[in-house]
């Protein structure tokens, strides 16, 4: 919901529209931008610095509860609301430094053009006629007049937080992105070597020996090989934040078979007044049952449960089981057989009176009530179905006739489904959801077929106190005899159990890679990080298991372990190996086809080698080798040996086509430079970002 909604409602207004421009000094005094002393970051709790402006803990918390306040469940996890709001505030900082530099700012009356341009404000939402598409300026100025005479704080921080400081942060980025476009610039002599080497074309003959020649196994790695590569090429393979890793054992917290008989004998002590009752929703109610009762009508081919077949060949009144579905034991049981359409067309009208997802109430229900019992008055009275839903349907579909085209079974909510499939072509009324009051008129309905409603008695195989207990037990067993990590391994192998390593596990995870969340997800990493290589962990509930860890590696941001580089770096290191003995033992002769015969190889030649894309028929992409290949003084001549991605080469340059037979027109490849320099503007941000010096804490505290 709108942060104006919200205030509507609280308000008690019917119709709240937005700021007068008297109210936009009066806010913009406390709007407190990132990185201005005195403003967000001014406190001694230090959670993180960027560039040497603070980021302090309590102000951060407050920008939690702020979000997760406005935004509800759509603000997201725990986590992604900490990473979230930090990425903001980290470049927040970082954009307002360089706006400082280059005397970038949005005065007062800036901020009030944008607010109120018909094309640029963030309020068209709220304040945009539906019936005319007109952006209504009046009351949107109007309404923030009415918030400045309220003066109720919240609402002004609400405005503030969701509306202000949002645009004047857009508008500075949309300044400081168009001063980079600004200077794109393709000169000349650029223009033309871009379209020469688009049209350049190269013949060329070549030796090649794969790397595959030479199996892998025949190639040791050690890790000094490892770090020396690593070390070379470190751009590639620096971190820029710590990481550790652990090797963990797991004890299953999984039910036993004792667990699955007891929980079948508790549904078979039901099975008989489940197959008595008269109205299965309220037994259901009463007993509990792991899947929910949908207390309407669906055909055989939309049930997604198992045994449906069986199912459907019930006769009213009938059961079924129990039978195992998943890790359910459940009973079903036939409450009733229609023919019902498999798809429906309706037109509606909503009056909103809750938000289920939240649980917010948005109006009294008898309000609610009477909005809807005068609109089905009106209609009845002759009044246009559209104009009534444009201006009164709280519903997405307000602005096409209230119209849901045809839709299958069991995709709306019980009472709107049942009335839409229940109901005859053309009838109209009110029903009560869980949204509020609908009008609905039924407009068309496809395909009828037998539908059935089905009761489901279900109860989930779960693990007993005494399964968790033995496990929780086993664990702790484990973690006392374990002193350091040979103890640790020995353990695991008397328990015939293998310890896994889990993946990089990063300061500010809230799940631990390779095992996944839990109840201590958090706790573990958080203990990773207090202790030090060697260190046996407590047991740790994660999933269904108890979990007892070694930390094995502590990677320090820049340059991991050879351990942690192995995988990715190994096959580049092999690859040079081999590189190195197939020149040594394989590239004999000062001629290509003297090459040939000391590689046990034959002379390839091709004719179609691009300067614009580095692939060559029949081998792969070769950036070395289509390098050599315009070489002009390898003309006639043979290249050294080139290590290549999938082998080595030696190429000798047979022709190259005259570079001055273009196709491309050189404005267009001018206008190409400049669109990806212009584009590279909207990526400065992560630029400014790797340059930065940040310091994040948040590990401490979250």
């Amino acid at each position: 919901m709108s942060v104006i909604q919200t205030i509507r409602d609280k308000g008690g207004w019917i119709m709240i529209t937005f700021i007068a421009l008297a109210l936009i000094a009066f806010v913009l005094q406390d709007r407190g931008l990132a990185g201005k002393d005195g403003g967000i970051f001014g406190s001694t709790s230090t959670l993180g610095k960027v560039n040497g402006v603070t980021i302090d803990r309590t102000d951060f918390d407050n920008e939690l509860a702020f979000t997760e306040k406005m935004y509800g469940q759509q603000a997201g996890t725990r986590e992604q609301l900490i990473s979230g709001v930090w990425a903001q505030d980290v470049d927040k900082i970082i954009s307002q430094q360089e706006y400082d530099k280059l005397g970038l700012s949005v005065g007062d009356k800036e901020l009030s053009d944008v607010l109120f341009d018909p094309n640029l404000s963030p309020l068209k939402r709220e304040f945009t006629d539906p019936k005319t598409g007109e952006f209504k300026v009046a009351d949107a100025k109007n309404a923030f007049a009415q918030i400045k005479k309220s003066k109720n704080a919240e609402q002004v921080e609400m405005i503030n937080k969701a509306y202000l400081e949002p645009t004047v942060q857009n508008t500075l980025r949309q300044k400081y992105a168009a001063l980079l476009q600004g200077a794109a610039y393709a000169p000349k002599w650029l223009v033309e070597k871009t379209q020469a080497d688009n049209g350049a074309v190269a013949s060329i003959s070549y030796v090649a020996v794969p790397y595959a020649s030479i199996v892998d196994t025949a190639t040791k790695i050690s890790d000094d090989e490892i770090l020396a590569y690593a070390k070379k090429h470190h751009k590639e393979y620096d971190r820029d934040e710590e990481s550790r890793m652990i090797s963990y054992v797991g004890f299953a917290t999984t039910p036993s078979g004792a667990d699955s008989a007891a929980t079948l004998n508790q549904i078979n002590a039901l099975k008989a007044d489940f197959a008595a009752t008269q109205d299965a929703k309220t037994y259901l109610g009463k007993v509990g049952s792991d899947m929910q009762f949908y207390d309407s009508y669906l055909s055989k081919s939309k049930m997604q449960q198992a045994n449906k077949d069986s199912i459907t060949a019930l006769g009213v009144g009938q059961i079924y089981g129990p039978y195992l579905d998943a890790s359910n034991y459940t009973i079903a049981k036939m409450v009733g057989v229609k023919q019902w359409p498999d798809s429906v067309k309706v037109r509606h009208i909503l009056v909103s009176t809750a938000d289920p997802r939240s649980g917010q109430q948005l109006k009294p229900d008898s309000v609610g009530k009477k909005l809807i019992d005068s609109i089905e008055l009106a209609i009845k009275g002759g009044a246009n179905f559209d104009s009534l839903c444009a201006k009164y349907s709280d519903d997405g579909t307000k602005d096409k006739g209230g119209v849901y085209d045809y839709f299958p079974q069991g995709q709306m909510v019980g009472a709107f489904n049942d009335f839409s499939f229940d109901k005859p072509v053309g009838t109209k009324g009110v029903v009560k959801t869980e949204y509020g009051y609908h009008y609905i008129e039924v407009l068309g309905q496809k395909n009828p077929q037998t539908a059935y409603k089905v009761a489901y008695l279900s109860k989930a195989i779960i693990a007993s106190n005494e399964t968790v207990a033995a496990a929780q037990t086993a664990a702790s067993q484990f973690a006392a005899t374990s002193k350091n990590k040979k103890a640790f391994d020995e353990n695991a192998l008397k328990l015939n159990k293998q310890p896994m390593p889990s993946g990089d596990i990063k300061p500010m995870d809230f799940s631990v890679p390779g095992i996944g969340a839990g109840n201590d997800a958090r706790k573990m990493v958080r203990w990773v990080y207090d202790g030090n290589a060697g260190d046996i962990s407590e047991p740790f509930e994660l999933g269904d298991k108890y979990v007892v860890a070694v930390i094995t590696s502590v990677n320090k941001a820049g340059l991991p372990s050879a351990a942690a580089l192995r995988q990715q770096v190994e096959p580049q290191v092999r690859n040079e190996k081999k590189a190195k003995q197939i020149i040594d033992t394989k590239f004999k002769g000062a001629t290509l086809e003297a090459i040939a015969t000391s590689a046990g190889s034959a002379v390839q030649r091709v004719d179609s080698v691009l300067f614009s894309n580095p692939f060559i028929p029949g081998v792969g992409m070769e950036l070395k080798v289509v390098g050599a290949a315009f070489n002009a003084g390898l003309k006639g001549k043979v290249s050294e040996a080139i290590a290549g991605n999938s082998g080595v080469f030696a190429v000798r340059v047979e022709n190259i086509a005259d570079k001055a037979a273009v196709t491309t027109d050189a404005n267009a490849i001018k206008q190409s430079l400049l669109q990806s320099q212009k584009m590279a503007a909207y990526r400065s941000s992560e630029a400014l970002k790797k340059a930065a010096v940040i310091k994040d804490n948040r590990a401490k505290f979250y």
